[in-house]
């Protein structure tokens, strides 16, 4: 199992950034899809404090619920680049 994981949604382009940038370091990570409805979105609610995706779990580093996209790809060109 993967100390990365990443809530996602199909489709989002600030989520298809982080992907991209996950693959270009040659990452593992664990995918977890959120519903499209923010209303349903308790795991990642509870992970982060809000319903909004891209968030990211990196046990390796502490990080335990990131918001944002940009926060997230500097993070990991920062601990994995």
């Amino acid at each position: 199992m993967s100390n990365l994981i990443l809530y996602e949604l199909p489709g989002c382009p600030f989520c298809a950034k982080v992907t991209s940038k996950l693959d270009e370091l040659g990452l593992d990570y664990e995918s977890r899809n959120v519903p499209s409805s923010r209303s349903e979105r308790t795991e990642v609610q509870e992970v982060s404090g809000q319903a909004g995706v891209p968030v990211l779990i990196d046990e390796d580093n502490g990080v335990d619920g990131m918001p944002e996209s940009d926060d997230i790809v500097a993070h990991l060109e920062q601990h994995y680049a």
